[in-house]
């Protein structure tokens, strides 16, 4: 598939499923009784969930051809270590809507340029998902999807903040080799869930949680996803 046609193609897609969403066809995120409630006094956040053509093709790409996830890549950033707040996991660019936020998709591009230094005018937002109910933290966390028109410069821009921020080639997520499960225990009970491995020149990143959940079920949506050892399991970072 040539590179042009493997963008609208992906483009499309992701756009598609924005509209799904929006108009109600695609399955809502079930929430029980608890997380009703929790909902009503949530505090509203979102992320940026920023996906775009690789930089460089893969070497084997000839042999790839077909799969349109193959030359894209999703904007990531990995947590300081020293944060009160999940520090150093993998996250997408994110946070809560402040009062001046015209919106969600304002908040998700706000933090976006001020955790990575993006140029927010390079960025085409396709639409939010469903909102997440996050009991634990009590967010309402709403995923912005988006497709980077115009690919800027992105990096760290407050130390204690982030640790590294990277685009992550999709292909590398989607490999079977680097998909896992997670199994989180507190307080006598256990919580599983996706994890995707990424490496690259800032090191070896896992991503979990959260994030890991919003990437599955994306894939899962798309039609994206390979086979993969489901009985893989990943231990989790200490702290």
């Amino acid at each position: 598939m040539h590179p042009e046609s493997t963008t609208k193609a992906a483009r499309a897609q992701l756009t598609e499923l924005a509209e799904r969403v929006a108009a109600g066809r695609e399955p809502a995120v079930p929430l029980s009784p608890v997380d009703e409630r929790i909902v009503r006094v949530s505090r509203s956040a979102a992320v940026l969930i920023l996906f775009g053509m690789l930089d460089s093709l893969p070497s084997d790409r000839d042999a790839q051809a077909g799969a349109v996830s193959r030359d894209l890549d999703v904007l990531l950033l990995a947590r300081a270590s020293t944060l009160r707040s999940h520090p150093g996991q993998v996250a997408f660019p994110g946070g809560r809507v402040d009062p001046e936020d015209r919106d969600v998709i304002a908040a998700a591009l706000r933090e976006a340029v001020e955790e990575t230094g993006l140029d927010a005018d390079g960025i085409d937002v396709l639409g939010p998902l469903e909102p997440v109910p996050l009991t634990y933290s009590r967010h309402l966390v709403t995923p912005v999807l988006a497709w980077w028109r115009r690919a800027s410069e992105v990096g760290v821009v407050d130390e204690a903040e982030s640790a590294a921020v990277f685009r992550a080639p999709v292909a590398d997520l989607l490999n079977p080799a680097n998909r896992g499960i997670t199994v989180l225990r507190r307080d006598g009970e256990e919580w599983r869930g996706p994890g995707f491995m990424v490496r690259n020149d800032s090191g070896e990143h896992l991503v979990w949680g959260f994030t890991a959940m919003l990437l599955d079920g994306i894939f899962d949506r798309l039609g994206w996803t390979e086979p993969w050892d489901e009985s893989q399991e990943f231990e989790l970072p200490e702290g």
